[in-house]
């Protein structure tokens, strides 16, 4: 390549991993795998090696990637959380063995320890090395003064990180306070655990939220959240692999330091082996990637560290890289398969979501015969039909997808794929809605969905069942007591007695709280029933304008945009509820067991906040945020999430945000919790 299509192409690979770097490490939400990245990179380190006039100060090459997170106190490190070169094949590993030879040979080292001529002949130079595990996580800093864990840090961008010490004590393998009084600065990486990323996956493909594209990025995103709380949700933990400072103790090795490390009390990185030379290295190597499948976490590499301390402060760093390390990268392993079939998963929530059934291959240690395709438009992006040789990765060596369609090997067998439009379990629609990926069954007697409805009708916002927790109806189900939630009110009192012992009390709570459920307020039934994007504060509108069941089933869409804040979305939503016939035989049902149907008369003739729009931010000392909104409801006032024009006032109270300046920028009058007391007097 000339020079002219050399700066040309870096230019591209600057600006294509800049944003790349920025997905990763500030969003953590990457686009491309770990191995595309490190192709990107390595192509680009190639380039500038080639060119080296060429180099500019905003090349990824030259400086960690990473900014600090709005909203977190900036952090200086005293010493720099630097990055490794990564290398993926041994050649390199013995250019890199070579260069550190060279660079020793060729210090002015003192006569007592070795003679320069020694060191050149390598005849006495005791040149040892370190091979660790790469952990897949993110990489922070621990700060102790006198054993007492004061700070942590993210790396940011190795000289500038965040300040994290709150979301870090969350993490048990975190020691607050070390076996011994000592000032020390250490390094580690926080990770989730292979088991424990599937079954956070797995619940948040239960719940309908967005999957982790990988462990790496689960922790990262949980670290950098400014409530504490999510951290402390999350499955975390660290192995420490690195002393950054410790004036106190004067470590000669690598090992040595770890091996101190542990003995006060630090969860130190379990694979950390020495080598005498790099022979043994590369056996080293081998063997972690032979048994990487066997780790309980994530690796994306090996590394290799210098031991000798005093050798690595003679070779020195440069500004993004120290000279007395490099990390060995494995390659993915995919494999090539048959897509047997595409089947379909309907999820507690009614996502429907196609798995793709394939010839049982195995990845990464693991026999692999089906996996998730996600949604509609990923199929379609890869144009993934049946009979389709595809190829197959297990992404963060946990996670197995597919990466491509090898097009080359179609015979013209090959099935397109289609979406259905009945649910495959119940029959009913299965509507995709605009802006969505993915496609729903709406059926409320879907069997797929039963627990999550049923749980949802009996909720405090909705019927307020008591006791009608998700065990017990788990244990309904499964024991073939109910089948809808219809059959909550056949229950009776000796099958729910039998489900506990001594449950005698219990069940006649329970009976008693579902049959108190048959006379609550109309908007409670609706609220319960489930209809997409339909809650709380819709639920009261639908209830105030169409007074009972029957008139509310007949309306049309048009009738529902009528209504304040109603959008299309939500129109079509309750009017495609109401159209299916599963719909129509649980409101008879629930008829026939006598739950109340219809708005129930307002004797409250104070309309004190008709047309009036109230906003509240912050926490009040008196009331909950629900409490303030149904007595603003109860005289005839409406509450809203956002500020706009249209807002009459918004109550602010303890710790207001950005809602509260936004009120002042359009002028909108600002009242206090006391005021309000005066004003519902």
């Amino acid at each position: 390549m000339n020079k002219k299509k050399a700066q040309k192409r870096i230019e591209e690979l600057k600006n294509i991993t800049a944003y790349h770097a920025k997905k990763y490490y500030d969003d953590d939400n990457p686009e491309i795998s770990d191995f595309e990245y490190d192709m990107l990179m390595l192509e680009l380190r190639n380039l500038e090696k080639e060119y080296p006039d060429l180099i500019t100060s905003d090349s990824l090459t030259q400086h960690v990637g990473g900014t600090v997170k709005e909203g977190f106190e900036k952090v200086e490190h005293e010493v720099p959380l630097q990055s490794l070169q990564d290398i993926f094949d041994y050649e390199e590993l013995y250019a890199f063995d070579e260069r550190t030879k060279k660079a020793l040979s060729s210090k002015n080292i003192d006569d007592e320890q070795i003679t320069l001529d020694e060191v050149k002949q390598n005849s006495k130079l005791d040149l040892k090395y370190v091979v660790e595990t790469k952990i897949d996580g993110l990489s922070v800093s621990l700060e102790y003064k006198n054993g007492i864990f004061v700070r942590g840090a993210t790396r940011g961008n190795g000289l500038v990180g965040e300040d994290i010490t709150d979301n870090l004590k969350t993490i048990k393998h975190i020691p607050k306070k070390l076996k011994e009084p000592i000032d020390i600065t250490v390094r580690g990486e926080v990770f989730i655990g292979k088991k424990e990323f599937e079954q956070m996956n797995f619940e948040r493909e239960e719940n309908e939220e967005p999957l982790f594209a990988n462990a790496r990025n689960a922790a990262a995103g949980s670290l950098r959240q400014l409530d504490s709380s999510i951290a402390a949700s999350r499955p975390l933990d660290i192995f420490i692999f690195n002393v950054q400072k410790c004036e106190s103790i004067n470590f000669k090795s690598h090992m040595e330091s770890l091996l101190y490390l542990e003995k006060i009390g630090f969860n130190v990185n379990p694979v950390k082996v020495l080598c005498k030379n790099i022979p043994d290295v590369i056996k080293e190597i081998e063997k972690i990637g032979e048994n990487r499948d066997d780790l309980t976490f994530g690796i994306d590499g090996a590394v290799v560290k210098v031991d000798d301390l005093n050798q690595r402060e003679l070779l020195g760093t440069t500004y993004k890289t120290p000279k007395w390390a490099i990390a060995y990268k494995y390659p993915p392993e995919q494999k090539e398969t048959l897509l047997k079939d595409i089947v379909f998963q309907v999820g507690r929530t009614g996502a429907i979501t196609p798995m793709a059934i394939l010839e049982p291959v195995k990845v990464a240690g693991s026999t692999i015969s089906k996996t998730t395709l996600h949604n509609e438009d990923f199929i379609k992006e890869k144009d993934l039909r049946v009979g389709d040789i595809v190829l197959i990765q297990k992404a963060g060596d946990v996670i197995p997808e597919v990466v491509n369609v090898l097009k080359e090997k179609r015979t013209g067998k090959e099935i397109p794929f289609e979406m259905p439009k009945k649910c495959p379990v119940c029959g009913a629609d299965a509507i995709r809605e605009e802006g969505e990926s993915a496609v729903r069954c709406i059926g409320i007697e879907c069997p797929a969905k039963q627990f999550r409805n049923i749980l949802h009708f009996a909720s405090r916002e909705a019927m307020n069942i008591k006791g009608l927790g998700d065990s017990i109806i788990e244990e309904f189900l499964n024991r073939n007591m109910i089948s809808n939630i219809a059959d909550l009110y056949n229950l009776k009192l000796e099958d729910i007695a039998s489900l506990k012992k001594d449950g005698k009390k219990f069940a006649q709570n329970l009976i008693d709280s579902i049959n108190e459920s048959k006379n609550n307020e109309f908007y409670r039934l609706l609220n319960g029933l489930g209809i997409r994007h339909i809650g709380v504060k819709a639920a009261k509108q639908l209830a105030k304008k169409y007074k009972n069941i029957d008139t509310l089933q007949n309306a049309s869409v048009d009738d529902l945009l009528q209504i304040d804040d109603m959008g299309e979305i939500m129109a079509q939503s309750i009017y495609d509820f109401f159209s299916q016939k599963q719909t129509k035989d649980l409101i008879q049902k629930l008829k026939n067991y006598g739950i109340n149907m219809q708005e129930k008369e307002n004797k409250n003739t104070d309309n004190r906040f008709e047309g009036m729009t109230f906003v509240l931010t912050g926490g009040l000392e008196n009331y909950s945020r629900k409490d303030a909104e149904e007595i603003i409801e109860n005289f005839g006032g409406k509450t809203s999430s956002s500020v706009s024009k249209k807002t009459t006032y918004v109550l602010a109270g303890e710790d207001s945000g950005s809602k509260l300046q936004k009120a002042q920028n359009l002028g909108i009058t600002i009242i206090n919790e006391q005021q309000f007391i005066e004003m519902i007097k």
